[in-house]
C-alpha cells in the first residue's frame, strides 16, 4: 500500500489526548497531526522521535496531517513502526486482493463492516463458492518489548475482547472465523501481551481452544509504503 504523497517528516514534541500530536517540521513550524492510535504506543511516543507525517488533500478537514511512522530504537535497534490504526484493513484488502492472504485462498470476495455478535461489526466477511462464509477480525499490533516478539494489546482492551468471544461464538454455531494480525515492524513471532490486560488474553485463549484461527502477519515498510509481508509463528499458551 503506497502513501497517497510523499511523507512529510519531523520531530515528536509530544502527543496528547489519544489522537493529538505536536511534531515540529524541518523548518522550525509546529503543526498538530492526527494519531490514529487509541492506544498506549509503548515506546513510540517519545518526544524527539523522527516521524513522518500524511498530508491530506481534504480542504474541510481541521487537522491537515496525520501521524503513519515513527522511528522507535525498539530491542534490537531502530526501525519504522506504523502507528495508524486505520491502515491495517486496508493492508489485508489489498493481500487478499493480490493473493497473499493464504489462510482465506479460495474465497471471492471480502465485505467490510458486517454486523454480527452482540452488536459488534466484523472486519471482514470472506465469501465464496463451495467454501463457508468466514468471519475475519483484524488487529494492529505495534508492541515490542523484547526482540523479535510483537505483542498485543498495549493497553487495556475489552473492544477486542469482546470481539474474540463474538468470533468464539461464530465457531461454536458452525462457522469459520478468524483473527488476523498485522504486525506494523518487523517482529519474528507474535504474543498476547497477558500482563497488560489479563481479560484480553483469556478471552484470546477461549477463541483459540474454540477454534477461531490465528494468524499474525508482519509488515515491510518504508517512507514510501507498507506492505504485508510474510506470516509470523503465534506463540500458543492456551
Amino acid at each position: 500500500m503506497k502513501f497517497p504523497g510523499p511523507l512529510i517528516e519531523g520531530r515528536l514534541v509530544r502527543r496528547y489526548k489519544r489522537f493529538l500530536a505536536d511534531i515540529e517540521l524541518a523548518d522550525g513550524s509546529l503543526v498538530t497531526a492526527h494519531c490514529a492510535n487509541p492506544g498506549a504506543m509503548l515506546g513510540l511516543n517519545l518526544p524527539g522521535s523522527r516521524v513522518l507525517l500524511s498530508a491530506s488533500t481534504n480542504p474541510a478537514r481541521k487537522l491537515g496531517f496525520s501521524w503513519e511512522l515513527v522511528e522507535a530504537d525498539l530491542p534490537g535497534g531502530l526501525q519504522w513502526v506504523g502507528i495508524n490504526t486505520m491502515r491495517p484493513n486496508a493492508l489485508v484488502a489489498e493481500a487478499f486482493s493480490d493473493g497473499r492472504l493464504a489462510p482465506l485462498a479460495g474465497y471471492a470476495s471480502l465485505r467490510p463492516e458486517v454486523r454480527y455478535g452482540r452488536a459488534s461489526r466484523v472486519d471482514f466477511l470472506a465469501t465464496g463458492e463451495d467454501v463457508p462464509p468466514c468471519h475475519a477480525e483484524v488487529k494492529n499490533c505495534h508492541l515490542l518489548r523484547e526482540p523479535g516478539l510483537a505483542e498485543f494489546p498495549d493497553c487495556v482492551a475489552a473492544r477486542s475482547a469482546r470481539h474474540m468471544d463474538d468470533l468464539t461464538e461464530v465457531v461454536a454455531e458452525g462457522g469459520r472465523a478468524m483473527l488476523i494480525i498485522v504486525v506494523q515492524m518487523q517482529a519474528e513471532r507474535f504474543d498476547v501481551a497477558r500482563d497488560l490486560d489479563p481479560a484480553f488474553d483469556r478471552a484470546f485463549a477461549r477463541a483459540a481452544s474454540g477454534g477461531v484461527e490465528i494468524h499474525a502477519y508482519r509488515c515491510r515498510i518504508d517512507p514510501t509504503e507498507i506492505t504485508i509481508a510474510d506470516p509470523i509463528p503465534v506463540v500458543s499458551r492456551v
